[in-house]
C-alpha cells in the first residue's frame, strides 16, 4: 500500500486523478487534488478535487448530486498521478454527459477495437445522417413499427437457435438480436447508461433478497 506521504505533487501543490467508472472502466474525467482534497476523498469516501479556475475545494456531486463514490484510490509508477475508480451516481461532465470525454479527434477503423458504446455511436449516426445503402438507415427511415417488427424476428431466431443446442448459431442469432434491440434504443431515446442503471439496480435487489435469506436461514 502505497502512503500518501509517498506522493508526488507538482509546484502547484497539485496531482492529475484520471476518475474511472469502477463497474465499465470507462474513464469519466481528469481533475486535480492536493494534500486536502485528497484526505478529504478518503475520508468520506468520496472525490473531493482542488478546482483550479476558482480556487478552493470542490466535493463532486455537493450541488449538482452526481456524487462519485471511491472504490479505490491507485497511484502510478512515478507516484505523481493518480487513478479512482468510482461508482458515479449521475454524469461526471458538467454538460450532463456521462463523460467528460465524449468528443471523438481521431478514431482508426482499421485499429479500432469492438465495444457496444462504439456500435451505439455508430448506430445513432445512422440516425442523424444518413448514409445511402445502409441497413441501419433504412430501419430508420421505416420507423418504429419495422423495427420492432425486426426485434420480434430476431427474438424469434434466437429461440429456434436455442432449441437446436447449436451454440454457434445462438451466438449468431443472439448478435443479430442485440443489434436490433440496439437500433430499437437508439430509436426510443434510451441509452447505453440508461439499461447499465436499471441492471445495476436489479443486482442490488438481488443481492438484498439474498441477504435476507440468509438472515432468514440463520433465524431458523
Amino acid at each position: 500500500m502505497v502512503c500518501a506521504e509517498e506522493l508526488k505533487f507538482d509546484e502547484n501543490g497539485l496531482i492529475p486523478a484520471i476518475v474511472r467508472d469502477a463497474e465499465t472502466g470507462k474513464v469519466l474525467t481528469l481533475a486535480y487534488m492536493n494534500r486536502e482534497s485528497l484526505n478529504t476523498s478518503m475520508e468520506k469516501e468520496l472525490t473531493c478535487f482542488w478546482s483550479r479556475s476558482r480556487k478552493e475545494l470542490w466535493l463532486k456531486g455537493k450541488t449538482s448530486g452526481n456524487y462519485q463514490h471511491i472504490v479505490s484510490i491507485t497511484a502510478d509508477c512515478d507516484r505523481d498521478a493518480l487513478l479512482v475508480d468510482v461508482l458515479p451516481e449521475g454524469p461526471a461532465c458538467h454538460l450532463g454527459n456521462e463523460s467528460c470525454f465524449a468528443f471523438p479527434v481521431f478514431e482508426s477503423e482499421e485499429n479500432g477495437a469492438f465495444s457496444y458504446e462504439g456500435l451505439y455511436r455508430l448506430i445513432q449516426g445512422r440516425k442523424t445522417e444518413k448514409k445511402e445503402g445502409s441497413y441501419t438507415t433504412y430501419l430508420f427511415e421505416k420507423g418504429l413499427d419495422k423495427i420492432l417488427k425486426k426485434v420480434g424476428e430476431e427474438s424469434t431466431e434466437v429461440i429456434i437457435a436455442a432449441k437446436s443446442e447449436s451454440k454457434a448459431e445462438t451466438v449468431y442469432e443472439i448478435a443479430d438480436l442485440a443489434y436490433h434491440v440496439m437500433v430499437l434504443m437508439v430509436e426510443a431515446g434510451i441509452s447505453l447508461e440508461d439499461i447499465r442503471r436499471e441492471l445495476a439496480s436489479r443486482h442490488v435487489v438481488d443481492k438484498k433478497v439474498k441477504q435476507e435469506k440468509t438472515a432468514a436461514r440463520l433465524k431458523s
